[in-house]
């Protein structure tokens, strides 16, 4: 329903288009003709020297408003047929090709389909691709690097594979080869020059990986559908396999990529995560869980890696569109993590450093004990940090100023409980 929506939208916004030039058109024809009716004697009499040349010239004078004017109405006629034969050209582009890859789209490739189905084509193999971690690489760094990302992806298949074969971009990260009168062995092998180009081709930051599933047709009796399911099935095996092992590799390159920006994140994480694991110690925790705080710590400011490097080193005050920027960051910290299994738990807490004891932090607003006990250890050792250290927009607070803050704001942005053990144990000073 929505796709014929947009068909009948296209087309109408198209024809309102060249009903306008055509208007134009009539317009200008007409204007034309008004204007010869009002003007063209006093002009033919300006032209004449005398009276006989200005009856000639009188008598021709229709015929040389149909020459001129048919002049005209030929070259805004030819400009008009330009924009015509290029809109045709680029819808049929549209049609049949996708945009960002150059690749054909889907809709050809089913085209080809229909057409290859048959037993002279036989052997049919078919390839599926799917472009790993596309979506923590738009989360970090944006969509167009992801963009760049799934163009050096096309041209790798491109460039590994044959004229005759059919390459097409399936879905937002996935793609697909049609290889007629190929049998499965010659499938591999193109197979084996994807992964091999894919070792080679890099975007700036990070290597081209794909996940690659294939299948062959070899009778007339089986369905088309259920070799592409073949090959969809095996790619999905082998990207489950290869995820994990690069999600963890995304993490670590986003990681130095946001430290190498910013050094300053560099040092408060590894300050948040130090006071983090004395704040768990003096708690009570275990060994494990102590050390759990401490990575909590290196990475609560991951998401960072999304905002712009001048609001995050800006000296004055933000504006509400950067403080909207910047109150992001748990949330896009929360995407990256959550990529991995092996790092989900983390990534609540994350996703929660900013709220607060009464329920006024972000992203949703949590209070009391729903915010994960991590993520109340992980807040109040960042706001001790950025207390104690210096800022691009003030110098650091005296110790006194800090303790004071810090029971200000027990029971209202900290954890009183945990405030308090920090504040004996920890800093090993009187509560009262």
């Amino acid at each position: 329903m929505l796709q014929s929506l947009k068909k009948s939208s296209g087309r109408f916004i198209t024809k309102y288009k060249y009903q306008k030039e055509c208007i134009q058109i009539s317009l200008m024809y007409l204007s034309a003709g008004i204007l010869w009716i009002l003007f063209s004697d006093r002009l033919a009499y300006l032209a004449s020297p005398n009276t006989a040349v200005f009856l000639m010239v009188n008598t021709y004078k229709g015929l040389i408003y149909v020459i001129i004017t048919s002049a005209i109405l030929y070259l805004l006629l030819r400009g008009l047929l330009k924009k015509v034969e290029k809109s045709e050209v680029d819808n049929l582009y549209l049609s049949y090709y996708d945009v960002l890859t150059g690749l054909y789209n889907r809709r050809y490739y089913e085209m080809e389909v229909e057409r290859l189905d048959e037993e002279k084509s036989l052997p049919i193999s078919v390839v599926m691709a799917d472009v790993n971690g596309l979506k923590m690489i738009n989360d970090a760094f944006g969509h167009q690097l992801g963009d760049q990302f799934l163009q050096n992806a096309a041209d790798t298949i491109r460039n590994s594979c044959r004229e005759q074969d059919i390459l097409a971009r399936w879905g937002g990260d996935e793609f697909v080869i049609l290889m007629p009168n190929t049998t499965k062995a010659e499938a591999e092998k193109v197979v084996s020059e994807i992964k091999a180009r894919c070792s080679q081709q890099s975007s700036d930051l990070i290597h081209v990986s794909m996940s690659l599933g294939w299948d062959t047709k070899l009778s007339v009796d089986v369905d088309f559908d259920e070799i592409l399911k073949n090959a969809e099935d095996d790619m999905y095996k082998h990207k489950i396999i290869q995820n994990e092992g690069l999600r963890g590799k995304l993490i670590n390159i986003i990681i130095k990529t946001l430290y190498e920006k910013n050094p300053r994140e560099e040092r408060h994480s590894e300050r948040v995560g130090e006071v983090a694991q004395k704040i768990g110690v003096a708690f009570g925790f275990s060994e494990t869980e102590s050390g759990k705080l401490k990575l909590i710590g290196h990475l609560h400011d991951i998401g960072k890696i999304a905002v712009e490097d001048g609001i995050l080193n800006k000296e004055g005050c933000l504006t509400e569109r950067e403080l909207e920027e910047i109150q992001r960051h748990p949330d896009v910290g929360y995407r990256i993590l959550s990529a991995t299994s092996e790092m989900l738990d983390l990534a609540d807490c994350v996703l929660a450093h900013h709220e607060r004891w009464d329920g006024k932090g972000y992203p949703r607003g949590l209070s009391g004990e729903e915010i994960p006990i991590e993520a109340r250890i992980i807040a109040l050792a960042d706001s001790y940090d950025a207390m104690s250290s210096e800022r691009p927009y003030r110098k650091a607070l005296d110790e006194e100023v800090i303790l004071y803050e810090l029971k200000r704001n027990a029971g209202h942005q900290f954890d009183p409980d945990i405030t308090r053990v920090f504040v004996e144990k920890v800093l090993e000073r009187k509560w009262n």
